[in-house]
């Protein structure tokens, strides 16, 4: 059996090649990747093989085929593989909440979470590797320590790491049981028509652009995902909102938002990065641009969290300010609204 990265095969790169021995019985594909890659679940294969991820022979399979002798099974992913260990890197953190199981850090924009493709250092991960020592890891993430959940890149606010193994179980089941409670402000273009209301709409990976997440009202696709949302501030053309997560997709708010039709402001994945709401007039396109120079990403804010202390069993909550580039484009629009009116 060969094991070894390839070359690149459209957006994919190839992770795995495994020419099946030629004593092998006839097996499931989805229990024979099990048995021979590192750290995945049966789901994890299974979903993978749905999404084309893995073929035989050069042609996509179902979770049903079973493998032959001589079978050549390429395993693929969206990103290159990397063989680097992780290097501890001396960047501050901002802890606004430590004990000895746990620490609850609020994150810069444009910080990446953990190590990735084109993102291999200077990311939480790296800081966290160099300011603490033996932070566990979740099964099936490896490197990446003290990682219960993330936030994406350009989004800012507070996370929750753990610092021992039971801290982390228990946290990682609150996460599982949607128990955790997290608050975040985003700032959207224009007003939702309801001032309050709940998002109760799968989403996914993309059918047309696997890096960007979808909606999928009739729930044909991807999962489900709940978004409650209240309007803060109306400022006519853009508004402040406070979302409330109940399960916690990748870019959920964000896509939950656009199908609202009031995608973030500035997102430019999602289509926020342009003029959607206002009046055409020049001097009005150039406060927009000016706006987008002020806060160079989607105006999203992780503001709260709160959760059952695994260990002491104490109700920890807490607040984080709004960073200066997002109050600055909030008071900017605020002062717009006041002289336009």
């Amino acid at each position: 059996m060969t094991d070894e990265p390839a070359e690149l095969e459209g957006d994919l790169y190839e992770h795995h090649h495994i020419k099946v021995d030629a004593g092998q019985d006839l097996l499931r594909i989805d229990k024979f990747l099990m048995d021979r890659l590192p750290n995945v679940t049966r789901n994890k294969v299974q979903a993978g093989i749905k999404d084309g991820f893995v073929k035989v022979n050069g042609e996509s399979v179902k979770p049903n085929y079973k493998v032959h002798p001589g079978d050549e099974i390429s395993v693929m992913l969206p990103e290159p593989p990397r063989d680097e260990e992780l290097v501890p890197e001396d960047i501050p953190l901002d802890i606004v909440f430590e004990d000895d199981h746990l620490l609850i850090v609020n994150k810069p924009a444009g910080m990446v979470v953990h190590p990735a493709y084109q993102n291999w250092s200077g990311t939480l991960v790296n800081a966290l590797a160099y300011h603490f020592q033996n932070l566990p890891e979740m099964k099936g993430n490896d490197g990446r320590p003290g990682l219960v959940h993330r936030i994406d890149k350009d989004t800012s606010g507070l996370l929750v790491i753990a610092k021992t193994e039971k801290a982390m179980n228990g946290l990682a089941k609150q996460f599982f049981d949607h128990s955790i409670e997290r608050t975040y402000y985003a700032l959207v273009w224009g007003v939702p028509e309801e001032p309050k209301g709940t998002i109760d709409v799968h989403v996914g990976r993309s059918l047309k652009d696997r890096r960007i997440t979808a909606a999928f009202p009739e729930g044909d696709f991807g999962r489900n995902a709940v978004t409650h949302y209240e309007v803060l501030e109306d400022l006519r053309y853009v508004s402040l909102v406070k979302c409330n997560l109940e399960t916690g997709r990748t870019h959920q708010i964000r896509a939950h938002m656009k199908y609202l039709g009031h995608p973030l402001f500035n997102d430019a994945t999602y289509g926020g990065d342009e003029v959607l709401k206002g009046t055409v007039f020049t001097k009005y396109k150039q406060f927009v641009q000016n706006c987008f120079k002020l806060i160079p990403r989607q105006a999203l804010h992780a503001k709260t969290l709160g959760f059952i202390h695994p260990i002491t069993k104490k109700e920890v909550f807490v607040d984080s300010e709004l960073p200066e580039d997002f109050t600055s484009v909030l008071e900017k629009w605020k002062n717009y609204i006041d002289h336009v009116e």
